[in-house]
């Protein structure tokens, strides 16, 4: 089955067509499809926002408009195919007027065509995209952290597509809007995440006792809190401008970098040995972090945990993780959608596929 998947949650526009191949004779259908990707293409608007120093839901919803018919033909020609078997497209979580534009879009392709359309969970698709090709080992059992401007969480993973449970979220800044924050207070523009990885490789991560919030007996044990930590960088911006002296900015960021992706992995893998779980996965754009990588695979050696991390370009949003786990709620027998399904900028992690009747 030829399936094309659009995302369109947030800032990047992606299409892609994935091939998935499975046994039909399975009763209760193929937990295990394999798939592989055929075509792609991702659009951002990133540098729409630069100078807001954020994302704007008006302007995303916008580029996503012009976007969305040149990256899903890209990703077509790529594939050499005029007509997918089925449409898929994220429904949610994300911002209300993007997932609207990727899921009318998405519609609007498949009843031209005259096929299915399933509408799915961005956050499952994070997940899902670790299953590429062979299925992957370990993710009916596995802890997810998915970080990113928007999202930092630790999910219950039972399966690809099986509904997940979330174990601890941020209850302020997501780990990726903290980057932001940062970098703009820092004057180093917008996005902050990969600026910052770079000069952190220069500075010395205990220049500065940066807090590490929710991390003290009787805290709550598996959520997140990363405003302190922004406000605690404020004042060392402020300070030094106040008694006019230089501030390390590399030091800064190594600083800054190490107190959240020590918070990140100690509670990641504390989530994993909890639940009894042998994988832990990392996804999200910054889990292309350098030091989150780094201090995760050591954590996870330490803990016997594997640790299982997408390629830099899946960890960004996408259209192929949507594609692979569409693929795995296809083959599991899942219903479709229906052109009447609903989107859902709040969709809950215990919901990977989105119905007509859902709305």
């Amino acid at each position: 089955m030829d399936i094309l998947a659009i995302e369109s949650s947030c800032d990047e526009t992606g299409a892609a067509v994935v091939r998935a191949d499975w046994d039909p004779t399975l009763p209760g259908g193929d937990p295990a499809p394999r798939v592989r990707v055929l075509g792609e293409a991702v659009a951002s608007s990133m540098a729409e926002h630069a100078r807001f120093g954020g994302v704007v839901p008006e302007i995303a919803s916008r580029a996503h408009l012009e976007a969305l018919v040149p990256v899903t033909r890209e990703a077509l020609a790529q594939a050499g195919i005029d007509r997918p078997d089925a449409v898929a497209a994220t429904v949610g979580p994300g911002l209300a007027g993007a997932l609207l534009v990727g899921a009318s879009g998405a519609k609007a392709y498949a009843a031209a065509w005259g096929v299915p359309f399933y509408g799915v969970n961005h956050l499952g698709g994070h997940v899902a995209v670790d299953a590429l090709g062979e299925a992957a080992a370990g993710l009916d059992q596995a802890v997810a952290l998915l970080v990113s401007g928007g999202h930092t969480q630790l999910l219950h993973v039972r399966g690809v597509g099986a509904p997940m449970v979330e174990l601890g979220g941020t209850l302020d800044d997501a780990a990726g809007e903290a980057y932001d924050k940062v970098a703009r207070l820092l004057g180093l523009g917008y996005p902050g995440g990969p600026v910052i990885d770079r000069l952190a490789a220069a500075g010395d991560p205990a220049a500065f006792a940066f807090p590490r919030a929710l991390s003290r007996p009787g805290d709550a044990a598996l959520d997140f809190s990363f405003s302190g930590l922004k406000t605690a960088v404020a004042r060392e911006v402020e300070a030094a401008e106040r008694e006019g002296r230089e501030l390390d900015v590399a030091d800064v960021c190594a600083s800054f970098q190490e107190a959240v992706c020590d918070v990140l992995t100690a509670k990641a893998v504390r989530a994993a040995v909890e639940v009894g779980a042998g994988v832990l996965l990392l996804g999200g754009g910054v889990a292309a972090n350098s030091r989150l990588r780094e201090l995760a695979a050591a954590r996870c050696a330490a803990a016997g945990l594997a640790l299982h991390v997408p390629p830099p370009r899946l960890c960004t949003d996408n259209g192929t993780m949507i594609g692979v786990l569409a693929a795995h709620l296809i083959a599991a027998g899942a219903a479709e959608s229906g052109y009447g399904c609903p989107t859902d900028p709040g969709l809950e992690v215990e919901t990977p596929l989105l119905t007509a009747a859902a709305g």
